[in-house]
């Protein structure tokens, strides 16, 4: 009776596939990705980066210069520019950003500068000197503007394809997109429904609150800067 030597091959039954068993044993064996955001923290992120609450203000003015029936039609128009920007940023642009080789640390470097530029300007915009009364009306605002900065900046776009890019799964890039998607649907009903905000709340509430989301905004680009630094320099 011979006893099998450890470098022998093992042995296997008649019928069964080496390759096989060994993606069943990995299959098994692997364990589950882990992800440093969870979807819920993206949803938070989504709703900072291109929610409504950062756009009231552009709303309101954009609506107070036009017919109820004017501004439902451009509500639905921004909506409308908003989604596809949304669709083409998700869909082609982890794609480029691979084909580009173009690290997402740094694509989260230029956003988190850019997301920190426009926080400070909102920040800084509490102390600046209010518009002599009597002066003009301003125009409405285009749907296109509204769309894009207002209700989709270049750093909201930054952070769906960082996201996208890092998803990993074809599930976790769904949730992703669906995720995004169901604010600009939360943006829709705000601009629809701007008019009775403003009535209900009133200007002062909104104010604070914009001063509370400026800060907050700040240091989220300092953190999304700080680790884009931190990631390319351990790289």
């Amino acid at each position: 009776m011979r006893i099998r030597d450890a470098g022998d091959e093992p042995s296997f039954h008649q019928g069964s596939c080496p390759m096989s068993l060994v993606m069943a044993a990995a299959a098994v064996a692997a364990p589950p990705p882990t992800y440093v955001l969870a979807l819920a923290d993206i949803f938070l992120l989504f709703f900072i980066m291109i929610g409504p609450i950062k756009a009231l203000g552009a709303y309101a003015t954009a609506a107070h210069g036009m017919e109820p029936r004017q501004w439902t039609a451009t509500a639905w128009k921004v909506f409308g520019v908003a989604l596809v920007t949304t669709l083409v940023a998700g869909g082609v642009g982890g794609i480029m950003l691979n084909k580009w080789h173009i690290a997402p640390a740094v694509l989260q470097l230029a956003g988190g500068l850019v997301f920190l530029l426009v926080a400070l300007q909102m920040v800084l915009a509490q102390y600046a000197t209010p518009a002599p009364p009597g002066g003009t009306t301003a125009p409405p605002t285009p749907a296109g503007r509204l769309a894009f900065p207002v209700t989709i900046p270049a750093y909201g776009i930054a952070a769906l394809i960082v996201l996208v890019a890092l998803s990993g799964s074809a599930d976790r890039y769904l949730w992703i997109m669906g995720l995004a998607i169901l604010v600009l649907v939360l943006d829709l009903v705000t601009m629809l429904f701007i008019r009775s905000i403003m009535k209900t709340v009133g200007q002062l509430p909104l104010q604070i609150l914009s001063a509370v989301l400026g800060m907050l905004q700040v240091a989220l680009a300092l953190q999304l800067i700080t680790g884009a630094i931190r990631t390319i320099i351990h790289t």
